[in-house]
Parts: structure tokens; sequence; C-alpha cells
């Protein structure tokens, strides 16, 4: 499921390159990703509309 969830991520950002930008991090950096870090939920929530409870519901509780 992380794996799905940092792909709808990516997409939704444009792609890897699109959200690497939109970070001011380096491509690689979020190719690797196998969920997204936690200290970069809030601003990958801004950045795609994805709730933050939907990216890491580990921390953020499950999606109503």
């Amino acid at each position: 499921m992380e794996h799905t969830t940092v792909k709808r991520v990516i997409d939704a950002a444009g792609g890897p390159s699109a959200l690497a930008k939109a970070l001011d991090i380096k491509q690689p950096s979020v190719s690797g990703w196998v969920r997204v870090p936690a200290e970069r939920v809030l601003e990958v929530e801004r950045i795609t509309g994805i709730d933050r409870k939907e990216i890491r519901p580990d921390i953020f509780g499950e999606a109503s």
C-alpha cells in the first residue's frame, strides 16, 4: 500500500521531477521513497491536495 501511495503522490504532483522541484530536493530522493517521509507530509499534502491521512495513516490516522 505504501508504494501505491507514493506513486499516487508522485503522479498527482506531475512526476518525480516536478515533486522534487516543488519540495526543493533532488529527484533521486523522491524516486527512492518507499513512503513519504514524515517531515515532508504537510508539504506533499499542500502540493498534491492528497490528505495527510491518506499519505501517512500511521501518523495521522486513517482517512474517514
